[in-house]
């Protein structure tokens, strides 16, 4: 194999590393969130309202995880720093 099939084998390996344990994390800290959250409601009915909004900034906040792990797998597989590198060398050879 060359370098360029080595650089694109490992860079969409990565990108499919980085997404299953990118998402992995948030949807396991979602589940959690939401259970917490019912629990809460169940046993406070009348601070719903708050308990709700805090629940959605929490959901928020935590699928930014996975959106930041998107980005990276989507950086390595479409503008990956390391092609210009790779093609660089190739061109000198």
């Amino acid at each position: 194999m060359d370098n360029t099939t080595i650089i694109a084998a490992a860079s969409i390996v990565t990108a499919g590393i980085t997404m299953g344990a990118g998402v992995l994390g948030p949807a396991m800290g979602q589940g959690r969130a939401v259970s917490s959250a019912l629990t809460s409601l169940a046993q406070q009915p009348d601070a719903a309202p708050t308990i709700t909004r805090t629940l959605f900034v929490g959901l928020a906040m935590i699928e930014s995880m996975a959106i930041y792990c998107f980005v990276v797998s989507m950086i390595l597989l479409f503008a990956n720093p390391f092609w210009n590198h790779v093609i660089a060398a190739v061109a000198t050879k």
